[in-house]
């Protein structure tokens, strides 16, 4: 069991960090709020899949908590704020 609870944990730890080194503009909190979501999102899903799997399958509940990890940090990406512009302004004209 606790090696598997720190297969969780690191597996948070991967997908908080991915997505923050990966995606950087679409994380606008604080990087301790994305890395921690992902951290325990990992940690409650892989626990549960875990115990509703009665321990037969621990390589499904590591996917599992992976995948869940990944769209409960998804929910924090705000790709509304990222500048798509190449830098300019919206209706600005680069001077000549």
């Amino acid at each position: 069991m606790l090696v598997e609870t720190i297969a969780y944990a690191l597996i948070g730890l991967a997908v908080g960090a991915g997505a923050l080194v990966l995606l950087p503009g679409y994380f606008p909190a604080a990087r301790t709020l994305t890395v921690s979501t992902a951290v325990v999102s990992a940690l409650l899903a892989g626990l549960i899949a875990r115990f509703t799997l009665n321990e037969q399958a621990p390589g499904v509940s590591l996917a599992l908590s992976a995948a869940c990890s990944v769209l409960l940090v998804s929910v924090l990406a705000r790709p509304d704020l990222v500048d798509r512009t190449g830098g300019r302004h919206p209706g600005r004209h680069r001077p000549a």
